[in-house]
């Protein structure tokens, strides 16, 4: 389809400029038209250089991605073709990574690719929920309403990982709070009380001995403390990233005492509302299973 660059206003008098695709230059200023923007100059778009075959594998906040599926959902209910919405969403997307996937969609379906495969060839971006759940609004003729009910799926999972976060923030600082006291005073303190009961010549109890022996090792081995440390968080992700690391750490993580009952909640409701939202939109009950499981964030 030829694509028309075009400059006007809009309802509160702020010049608009953008690009619009169309089967003609009319067609395009009819839509603009629908979108209350008055057309002053329109000419035909010099060619764009084709979207990047290869992004870099990388995902998309979820709040970016719940915004992109409630507006995307609105568009096609307003019936505005596919290639359009793409390309209006891709243009006005803040995100620069999450702009050029949207693009490269556009252009995969516009190449004849159904929206489900497009996606799919971004997986950090859209996970298999996601581009199951489009198969189905495809085949089913119901697009519109699979991309609300993802919006309010995405929205939800977006919701309640912000409740957990604000629950955490409190325990969290305590801790990183206390333990950066503690280091301090191992640190700066007890060393001057070292040396002022050295002077004094007394025999110290055993856990004042043991404070200052933990401060004098604190001390001198600190480099090594801080490289043990990055090479022990290293050690972890690269452990983590393992199918059995992750089995291993999963259940360990289920079994913590405050923590374990907590996280046995959240991957249970993202169970729940993962399913229910697959069956709603008439994906198979097998198929629903096997996407669940790959997108439950726990690997047990």
């Amino acid at each position: 389809m030829p694509r028309f660059a075009f400059s006007g206003r809009n309802r509160g008098g702020e010049n608009i400029t953008g690009e619009r695709i169309g089967d003609t230059m009319d067609a395009v200023v009819a839509m603009l038209r629908r979108e209350q923007i008055s057309v002053t100059r329109i000419t035909p778009a010099q060619a764009k250089a084709a979207a990047p075959k290869k992004l870099r594998a990388k995902g998309v906040p979820a709040k970016s991605l719940a915004v992109f599926t409630r507006q995307f959902s609105v568009m096609i209910d307003a019936g505005l073709p596919l290639v359009q919405c793409l390309e209006i969403l891709g243009t006005q997307e803040d995100n620069k990574h999450f702009a050029q996937v949207i693009l490269a969609t556009r252009a995969d379906v516009e190449g004849g690719a159904s929206l489900a495969d497009a996606m799919g060839r971004h997986p950090k971006v859209f996970d298999a929920l996601f581009t199951n759940m489009i198969a189905a609004g495809e085949a089913g003729g119901i697009l519109d309403t699979i991309l609300k009910r993802l919006s309010i799926y995405i929205e939800k999972a977006v919701k309640l990982k912000q409740q957990v976060q604000s629950a955490m923030i409190y325990p969290v600082a305590i801790v990183v709070i206390a333990g950066l006291v503690v280091g301090v005073i191992l640190w700066k303190v007890i060393p001057t009380f070292a040396s002022l009961f050295a002077g004094l010549g007394a025999e110290l109890p055993l856990p004042t001995r043991i404070v200052i022996s933990l401060s004098n090792t604190l001390v001198r081995f600190m480099p090594f403390i801080f490289m043990g440390g990055f090479a022990l968080g290293w050690a972890f992700k690269a452990y983590y990233a393992t199918e059995k690391g992750r089995r291993v750490i999963d259940l360990i993580s289920l079994k913590l005492p405050i923590l374990g009952p907590i996280l046995r909640k959240i991957s249970v409701a993202r169970f729940c509302r993962t399913l229910s939202t697959l069956m709603a939109s008439g994906v198979p009950i097998l198929d629903g299973l096997d996407i669940t499981a790959r997108t439950s964030g726990n690997a047990i």
